[in-house]
């Protein structure tokens, strides 16, 4: 997620300067023709115009589409947040010795446990949901695969070259004895949950909480379910490819077209006119090539790019939160800002 006001100069120009070049090139190409061959050809501006204004329509939905995705995966996260925060209070609130004799440290044992590997499940799901699929940035071509992989390291998870939680660390919240099992599943977060209801099914055995408190405590576990399910739809159905990838087209389009418009009509003031066109051919070719771009980058919340949900500072934070619950004093720092960027 970036968090400055602003996108810089410099940052920009990072993002978007490469289609710069090949805009010029194409601008200055046609300008050239135009002046020294004298062929003369042009686009009438009203079909032009008509173009432009459906490609602009067309655009305009893709982003509102692209940006419905990574709210909604924002929300889910906050109902994560909000959830998690439930689950420590209630463990601890209604793991109890009201109803048989135990003795303290067997109660905090058991709130600990059920604390911990919840901290377990939220990292192991962010990871889970990075995993890249077959259609983001990483997996698209050579040039945008190798572009993305810098970013990623510059803006993204490579931010933090362990991904913010390393296999040992995870080893400390799983109890010994089920990490080997656990990880080896095929989906390591639904295992996770699934091993807390059989630790209050134990817990309603041993009598440490009544068949009331069962159901609550179950019912937030069948909460943490349906947000994993949420983020996993999100995860594996891409926004749908005829309007992710017609749009790009669409601006190609757009794009080659506009120099056929734009030059003529420059060329009416004066005799060098015609070159004016191009710096204003770049720059309406820019504007619409980043309504694309802003939108293609987007519709993946969960890539490890720059523009991504802050999964690993809201695991962290949540982390810390539970962990004082708990009374501990040795808590990991908050997740820090880097290069305007909090992941």
């Amino acid at each position: 997620m970036y968090v400055n006001k602003n996108f810089s100069f410099k940052g920009i120009l990072r993002f978007s300067g490469g289609h710069m070049i090949w805009l010029a090139a194409w601008a200055s190409l046609m300008t050239s023709i135009y002046e020294f061959t004298g062929f003369s050809w042009s686009i009438p501006w009203l079909p032009l115009s008509v173009i432009g204004t459906a490609v602009a329509f067309y655009v305009g939905f893709k982003n509102n589409s692209a940006y419905d995705r990574l709210w909604e995966a924002r929300k889910i996260w906050g109902g994560i947040v909000n959830s998690s925060r439930s689950w420590g209070a209630n463990t601890r609130g209604f793991v109890s010795s009201v109803f048989t004799e135990v003795t303290d440290s067997v109660k905090d044992e058991w709130t600990k446990r059920l604390i911990y590997r919840h901290i377990a499940w939220l990292y192991t799901l962010r990871n889970q949901l990075l995993i890249p699929t077959q259609w983001e940035h990483v997996n698209v071509g050579k040039h945008v695969s190798r572009l993305t992989k810098k970013r990623i390291k510059r803006w993204g998870v490579g931010l933090h070259e362990d991904g913010g939680f390393t296999e040992e660390e995870l080893k400390k919240f799983i109890p010994s004895g089920e990490y080997e099992r656990l990880i080896n599943y095929k989906n390591t977060a639904t295992q996770i949950i699934d091993q807390q209801s059989q630790d209050l099914l134990e817990l309603r055995r041993m009598n440490l909480i009544d068949d009331f408190r069962h159901m609550e405590l179950q019912k937030v576990l069948n909460d943490f379910y349906t947000f994993q399910g949420q983020c996993e739809r999100i995860k594996k159905f891409p926004l749908p490819r005829q309007y992710g990838s017609m749009s790009f087209i669409f601006v190609g389009i757009f794009i080659f077209l506009l120099p056929f418009g734009m030059v003529s009509e420059f060329a009416k003031l004066g005799e060098f006119g015609a070159w004016l066109s191009v710096p204003f051919t770049v720059l309406v070719g820019w504007v619409y090539l980043m309504m694309e771009l802003v939108g293609d980058y987007s519709e993946n919340p969960f890539e490890g790019l720059g523009n991504d949900i802050p999964m690993l500072s809201l695991c962290r934070t949540i982390e810390i939160d539970l962990l004082e619950m708990l009374g501990e004093k040795d808590l990991p720092p908050p997740i820090e800002v880097k290069n305007g960027v909090l992941m």
